[in-house]
């Protein structure tokens, strides 16, 4: 067994640093100091097939716990995933199949590498329990909760004034959380704030079951890329971890400025001293477009390595800042001489649609050799090359055959 650091200092720091709340703080605080190993559990459920930055939160976190020498346990949802987890949603998930979520979890373990030493992480499937439960055991789990305490939740009332309806499945959810709590006996669970309800299911659970009531820690919710909503894939505002650092730069520069400390807090690796920093230069005057590219080479540079975030960096300043364009571009070669502008979108696959090619045009998003599509109409020529740009960052040149 590791030895565990009870240093002040760092048990301050693992309970305050990008932390919302903690659950029962002063009993935390005591295990912490005690020099016992505690079980810290994580649970993710793959929903998708990539986490994207905001997952990297409270991924952090539990790296804290594990360099302080505690047992990180980290819990892929494969059963609860087929069902979805009701936080935060208007309406009712999609049920995925178990084949589509294990699909998904593939690469995680890879994914999260680069944060937490993996051989040291207990790695568990919740399928190994909650799939083997009977209907009775169901029974006696759910005997535990009301009705009243789940509809008391934030997103059933929203769905109740809206006349939406609620599946009784999805009162289930926090019950099979909680249960994951007393199939691994643990001491402390770590989830972003909307997971206050189900972490909390966990120390009722616990408690019915003989155990020790898990503590809970939470951490803050990434705000997507548009300042406003939580990052997540549903919203289209998300930085996967999978990016290309150039793609993940361009992404990072798009924030709203008032995002710019957040960003800072939850996703790079400076101290708050050097945040405060921060703060001071963008109070004082400086251009936030500066302070965000060296947010963006820092972040990128986590995720891929110092080179790739520099030359992330230099082709951004390129395209954006001296108006030119990247020095690598795909090249499709086609043996048409001409095409309809909205057609050879979709058919290349540079929209999701041809309605959205339109509304892209429509809205200035399109361009060829730097000039504004103004036309849906438009017919592209291909006797001399065409470089297409799509919104931002997407440029593709076509060559005739």
């Amino acid at each position: 067994m590791s030895s565990i650091n009870t240093n002040p200092e760092a048990i301050k720091n693992v309970l305050t640093r990008s932390v919302v709340d903690v659950i029962v703080k002063k009993d935390l605080e005591a295990k912490l100091k005690s020099g016992k190993q505690l079980r810290v559990k994580l649970g993710i459920d793959p929903s998708s097939k990539d986490l994207h930055i905001g997952h990297m939160v409270v991924i952090k976190k539990l790296r804290e716990f594990q360099e302080m020498g505690h047992q990180v346990i980290l819990l892929f949802g494969n059963f609860t995933a087929q069902i979805g987890d009701p936080t935060g949603k208007g309406e009712a998930r999609k049920m995925k199949t178990q084949t589509e979520v294990e699909e998904n979890a593939k690469t995680y373990v890879d994914q999260v590498k680069r944060f937490l030493d993996i051989d040291k992480v207990e790695v568990r499937w919740n399928a190994d329990w909650l799939g083997k439960m009977s209907f009775n055991d169901v029974i006696q789990l759910a005997s535990n909760f009301t009705v009243a305490q789940m509809l008391e939740r934030d997103m059933f009332q929203e769905r109740m004034k809206n006349a939406q309806p609620i599946s009784v499945h999805e009162f289930m959810y926090p019950l099979m959380q909680g249960y994951d709590s007393v199939a691994l006996k643990a001491d402390l669970e770590l989830g972003a704030t909307e997971q206050t309800f189900n972490l909390l299911a966990g120390r009722v659970l616990q408690k019915e079951y003989g155990q020790v009531p898990q503590n809970i820690l939470t951490t803050p919710i990434l705000v997507g890329l548009d300042g406003k909503k939580k990052m997540g894939k549903s919203e289209g505002n998300f930085i996967a971890i999978q990016d290309p650092a150039e793609q993940m730069f361009g992404k990072i520069m798009s924030i709203p400025d008032e995002a710019i400390i957040q960003y800072y807090e939850l996703c790079t690796n400076l101290t708050m001293k050097e945040i405060e920093e921060v703060k001071k230069s963008l109070v004082g005057g400086e251009n936030p477009r500066d302070i965000k590219m060296d947010l963006a080479e820092k972040i990128a540079t986590i995720y891929h390595n110092e080179a790739s975030a520099a030359q992330a960096k230099a082709e951004f300043i390129q395209i954006f800042s001296k108006k030119g364009l990247p020095e690598d571009i795909e090249t499709i070669r086609i043996d048409k001489s001409n095409e309809n502008i909205i057609t050879l979108l979709a058919d290349h696959k540079l929209v999701p649609s041809r309605g959205e090619a339109k509304r892209l045009i429509l809205g200035g998003g399109i361009k060829i050799n730097q000039v504004k599509v103004e036309n849906a109409e438009l017919i592209v020529d291909f006797s001399s090359e065409q470089i297409i740009q799509v919104g931002k960052r997407k440029f593709i040149k076509f060559i005739k055959e």
